[in-house]
Formats: structure tokens, sequence, C-alpha cells
């Protein structure tokens, strides 16, 4: 019996994919550290131990797709190759375009199709047959590196890398399936360089693990046992229901994400490597644009310069400036999903910072860092934000207006106490929540030098006692984490 648990282990399960705060990723990424510690010393062994775990990493999140991923990836590494031997620079330009609608295709095949095909069905009148389409974990993510890649070696910013390096970039496991998106510039030098992971690394490294773990598996997991309820279901709730659902699922998304990336970038440090940071306190943003200067760094940086720069940024005059943050915007939205809902999301935000720009030509600067303006300024920037979480979690566009009909109805103060009296430890882990994520930075450092100086053996028993809280708040089954489905 206990060889067929083993073995299911190594066999792909679309409802068990190895998720970092499971117990069984904690004791096969630990058998993996055993090998590892083998191999550090040896460049080429340690490679391909790395890229036959991310393989097999991949494969238990998408099974048969990972065929895909290494068709994407070859395909990459050839059209790379044509356009550093092709010296016609016309040529050039036509190999990029060719590796990147080839990237394009199966992101727009297996995420937009029916997407395309049932809106232009309702335009045109006819009724076009759907199939049921699976969607590759983790196709948004890498299609954005392989993209990333082909532009920067069109402009000379990196060199070819070998093959492996290559296969090393686009498969190492702890941003594989849900970021952050890694630039090429920033991973490949790496490779180059002797590793060295010193007790601080490991310390550091274990701080964001742990992090991470809390942030998905206690506060993000446990939040969204309420809002879940009320975004199942938004005509049977109220005002002030609807607004604990809409401030629990801010606190899940951005607990879960970047809980994910804490612990991605921990593991990563682990293993002698750095990826970027991709949060930075997004929730104390005082306006718009600086909240997208702290959320997923790694995605509002890449459509920066992948495509609002490219457009023309605001080189091209105010009028066409506005636009491009619009079209950007406009795209990642639907990056996110293949919904109306998502263009809704990424039209809200565009308009958002459009507006913000045009504001900052009519409030003088001085003006701006007074105390009660950057205070009125975060809590109106927070409340749009929760606002436009909406659309994103809800099952419709239809839902999310219902949502937002509900919030004019009015906060009920005896709703107030009776959700506290019936989901007091939801409304705790708001509060603690909340209260972390607005959180001084100098505090912060503080909690890190106090942890980085912990015995080792007090760390175990604290990592023991976090896993035992975890089974107490957890819902029934494991919940992946949020941006898996993209």
């Amino acid at each position: 019996m206990m060889w067929i648990v083993f073995l299911e282990q190594f066999l792909h399960n679309e409802k068990e994919p190895l998720l970092f705060h499971t117990g069984i990723f904690l004791f096969l990424f630990g058998a993996f550290l055993i090998a590892y510690s083998y191999l550090f010393e040896k460049p080429v062994q340690r490679c391909w131990l790395l890229i036959a775990f991310g393989f097999y990493f991949y494969y238990k999140a998408s099974g048969l797709f990972l065929l895909l991923l290494i068709l994407t990836i070859s395909a990459d590494y050839f059209f790379a190759r044509k356009i550093i031997q092709d010296q016609n620079p016309k040529h050039k330009k036509l190999w990029l375009i060719s590796g990147i609608l080839f990237s394009l295709s199966f992101l727009l095949y297996f995420k937009y199709k029916n997407f395309f095909l049932e809106n232009f069905g309702y335009v045109s009148g006819q009724n076009f047959k759907l199939g049921q389409l699976i969607l590759p974990i983790g196709i948004s993510f890498y299609t954005f590196q392989s993209i990333s890649f082909l532009v920067d070696i069109y402009k000379s910013k990196i060199k070819l890398p070998k093959y492996q390096d290559y296969l090393l970039y686009m498969t190492f496991f702890p941003h594989l399936v849900a970021g952050p998106i890694v630039r090429a510039a920033d991973f490949l030098p790496q490779l180059k360089k002797k590793l060295v992971v010193r007790k601080k690394d490991i310390k550091e490294a274990t701080f964001l693990i742990i992090k991470g773990f809390i942030k998905k598996a206690i506060i993000a997991d446990y939040v969204a046992q309420y809002s879940d309820i009320v975004f199942s279901d938004p005509t049977s709730f109220s005002a002030t229901e609807s607004i604990f659902a809409i401030l629990a699922y801010t606190l899940q998304i951005f607990c879960d994400f970047s809980g994910y990336t804490d612990m991605a970038i921990g593991i990563a440090l682990l293993l002698g490597y750095r990826l970027c940071v991709n949060f930075k306190s997004p929730y104390k943003s005082f306006d718009i644009t600086d909240f997208w200067r702290r959320w997923h760094i790694s995605l509002s940086s890449w459509l920066r310069d992948y495509i609002y720069i490219p457009l023309g940024g605001n080189k091209k005059g105010v009028q066409k400036q506005y636009a491009f943050l619009l079209i950007t915007m406009l795209i990642g939205g639907f990056w996110h999903g293949a919904d109306w809902k998502f263009i809704f999301w990424g039209a809200g935000h565009g308009l958002l910072l459009v507006i913000h720009k045009l504001s900052l030509k009519l409030i003088p600067k001085e003006f701006t860092k007074i105390l009660w303006y950057r205070i009125a300024g975060w809590f109106l920037t927070f409340c749009l934000v929760a606002l436009l979480w909406v659309p994103f979690r809800a099952k419709s566009l239809g839902d999310t207006f219902i949502l937002y009909r509900n919030l004019f109805d009015g906060l009920d103060f005896a709703t107030v106490g009776a959700i506290y009296q019936t989901h007091f430890w939801i409304v705790i882990l708001l509060f603690f929540g909340y209260f972390a994520t607005v959180m001084p930075d100098s505090w912060k450092e503080k909690i890190y030098d106090y942890f980085a100086k912990m015995d080792y053996l007090v760390l175990f028993a604290l990592i023991i006692i976090l896993i035992q809280v975890m089974l107490q708040f957890k819902s029934a089954s494991v919940q992946p984490f949020i941006y898996f489905q993209f």
C-alpha cells in the first residue's frame, strides 16, 4: 500500500498539483536538497538536476502539457539563434515576429479560443460549438518570459546562452507555474557565477518561506472561506456582508500571491539563486501609480518595457500617452483571463492611471506632501483597488455589478456585530492581516533581525507550531494558489 502511495507521487493528478505549502512538497524537496547538496559544486550535473526536478514539478501540475513547454523552449532557442545568425535586419525582425507569434499561438488557442468564438458568435448570430479546453498551468507566465527573451536577444541586451542554461531558466521550478516573471538578463548571469549559500542566506530564505506560509496557508486560505460564500451568491447578502467579503478577498489575493512569491524567492535562495522582488507593501500606496510600482512588479515592469514603451510611452504627446496606458492595462487585464470581467478590471486600472496623470497636472506638487492629503490619497487608492478586485473574483461581470449595487444599501452596524460573533477568527485575521500589510518598514526590519538571531532548534519548533495552526485553520482541502489559473 505504501508503495502505491509512493508511486502516485510521480503521476499527474490535476486535483493535486505540487504546492509549496503541502507536506508532500516538503518531503520531496527535502529529498531533492540532499541530492542537490552532493552536486552543488558540479555546475553541469547541478543544472541537469534542477531541470529534471523542474520537469517533474511541471508534470505534476500540468501532465503531458510538459511537452508543450519543452516545444516552446526549443522553438524559442531556435528563433533566438536565427535572430543572431542572420545579418539582414529585416530578416532578424521577421525571425523575432515569427518567434513571438509561435509562443503566443499556444496561449491564444488554449486560453482565448472559446472567448473569441463565443463573442464572435454573439455578434454574428452564429452558434459555435465550444469544446472544453484545459489551460496548461503557468502558460501565461512562461509565454511572457519567452517573449522577453526573444526581444532582449533581438535588441542585443543579452547573449545567446547554452541550450541547457535556457532550459533551466524556463523550467526553474520556484517561478515556473505562478511567477514571478523572471527576466533572462537577471537569471542567466547567475549561472556563470560560483554559487554560494551562506548562513545568512539560509536564514533569509527560511524567513521568506515561513512568511509566505503564514500568508497563504493561514491567512489567505482561512479568510477565503468567507469571501467564497458571498461571491458564490451575491444576491443573498447585505451591503455589510458584501463589504466584509470584498475586504476578505482584497487581503486574500495579496496574501495568496505574495505568499507564493515569498516562498518561491526563499526556495530559490536556498538553491543559491536570487529572484526579483515582486511585492513592496502595495496596500500602503498613496496613489494608483504607486500601487503598480508595488504590486506584481515583475508583471507591471514587463508590461511597461515590452508594451507601453514600444507603443511610444510618454514620447509621443500626452493624449497618446494616455491611450498607451489604457491599451497596456487592457492587455494586462486580458492576460489574466479570457473574460470580460478581466477586461473591465484592466480598463478600470487604466482609467485610474490616466486620471492620476491628469491630476498631477492640476494639483501643485508641494500640496501632495501635506499629511492629510496623503492619508486621503491612501484611503481612496485602497478603496478603488479593493472595488476593482470584485470583477477579479466574481463569477461574472453580472455578479460584479450585483455586488456593487449591494454596497448602496449602506453599512449596518448590527450586521457588523453579528459577523464578529459568527466569524470571530475571520475578523481577527482580517485585522491582523491588514495591520501587517501597512506595518512600517522599520518594524519589519526589527522582526527580521530578531528572527535572524534565533537558534535553529527554535526555528524548527516555530515551524511545527505554524503547521499545527494551519491544520486548525485550513478548510477541508488544500487550496491551490490563485495565480495557478493564469
